[in-house]
């Protein structure tokens, strides 16, 4: 197959990693012809746009394709992909993200792809937003999800939220899991305590991470509230912030008030491959964003063989199973979050026991050799209906 993929940006991030993972899968698993096109990866968060180039794969990159709404570039970057798709001829075009996939849609569509799929790695629309913008991007993935043969949800709590929506009809969606490399995750114990060392903890510390930007929504400041009340029961408690974000200094202004400054480490942003290694150096996992498909550090500290604790949102409790593998609480929830920990932190054989299960339950299911498989295998499903498919499924 010829298949193309556009997103709008390449920064270090879970939708990232996975089209990257897909597209050199279909290359190297299946022998074919991949493009990725991709807005600049402007941002604090880093890039992969590198880690793309040296694995070989041919890459267009359209400077005007912006996350930010732009009539003049948003037009532009319409113009640009459309000639870029034109001339590359492609089986399918797989479209990631609210503004590349609109208009990696709508361009794809124009020139008559027989097989366009769009990922919801997560909605462009919350509860969050005020109504009006709210408004405007859900008629938008309403407008776009017309544009598309199939949708593909990385949790099945996205296509619930969608089909809720009214932007698709359920028939339209697929759930695929986010495809991670599992390999480093199971060998994460092998470097814990170097790195531990490195860190600076000692072995009574029980170290609770969080992997996340810092940024907005992301729940670090509900963390925090509840690390006061923790370490009041259990002071050999220490916070392992992974990555990096605008919002570093107000946090740290939080903890400093807090009293909290020795209990709290910043990593700043690291590489994928580091991420493994860090997750291995903590005890207990928690993941506190407000909205979030399916946070990727969830199945991969379960693979880890580390218990999680998170908020119960979008696709979390498709992975966070009370009592099995983790605690699940209400959004914004401290006190219960201060339990958890607390109650996780004095029990070494119950965190081992949740981490057991949570390795058992989801290694094979987020390997990206099998993700990549099931969407190629959509893809030979909707290029099998041949003329067929220029009637666009549930139109």
């Amino acid at each position: 197959m010829r298949i193309a993929h556009v997103i709008t940006r390449m920064i270090l991030g879970g939708a990232q990693e996975n089209t990257l993972l897909a597209c050199l899968d279909l290359r190297d698993l299946y022998g074919d012809d991949v493009l990725l096109m991709t807005g600049p990866a402007l941002g604090p968060e880093g890039t992969l746009l590198e880690e793309a180039q040296r694995a070989g794969l041919p890459v267009v990159v359209i400077d005007s394709l912006r996350r930010a709404i732009h009539p003049w570039r948003d037009w532009q970057s319409y113009r640009a992909l459309r000639r870029e798709l034109a001339r590359f001829q492609p089986d399918v075009v797989h479209t990631h993200s609210a503004k590349g996939g609109m208009l990696g849609r709508i361009a794809a569509t124009s020139l008559g792809v027989p097989a366009v799929v769009h990922t919801v790695h997560g909605a462009p629309f919350h509860p969050y937003q005020s109504g009006a913008p709210r408004a405007l991007f859900r008629a938008c993935e309403r407008y776009a999800a017309r544009k598309c043969h199939a949708l593909v949800s990385v949790a099945d709590a996205m296509t619930d939220l969608m089909v809720e929506a009214a932007v698709a009809p359920r028939s339209k969606f697929t759930t695929i899991y986010s495809g991670m490399n599992v390999e480093p995750f199971l060998a994460a114990d092998a470097t814990r305590d170097h790195v531990r060392r490195q860190l600076g903890y000692s072995h009574d510390d029980v170290v609770v991470g969080k992997v996340a930007r810092l940024f907005h929504l992301k729940g670090h400041e509900y963390l925090i509230r509840a690390a006061e009340q923790a370490v009041e029961q259990n002071p050999n408690l220490r916070f392992l912030l992974v990555g990096d974000g605008i919002l570093q200094t107000p946090l740290q202004e939080q903890i400093e008030r807090a009293g909290l400054t020795r209990y709290f480490h910043f990593t700043g942003l690291v590489t994928p491959d580091r991420v493994a290694e860090l997750v291995g150096a903590m005890d207990i996992v928690v993941h506190v964003s407000l909205r979030e498909g399916l946070a990727r550090v969830l199945p991969q500290a379960l693979i880890a063989g580390r218990p999680v604790i998170s908020y119960d949102i979008d696709g979390a409790r498709e992975v966070v199973l009370p009592d099995q593998t983790g605690v699940l609480l209400p959004p914004r929830e401290v006190d219960g979050l201060a339990a958890a920990m607390v109650r996780l932190a004095a029990d070494p054989a119950l965190r081992a026991r949740l981490g057991a299960e949570g390795r058992r339950r989801f290694v094979d299911v987020f390997r990206h050799q099998q993700t990549s498989a099931a969407q190629r295998a959509l893809y030979q499903q909707l290029l099998a209906r041949g003329p067929r498919a220029e009637a666009l499924a549930a139109r």
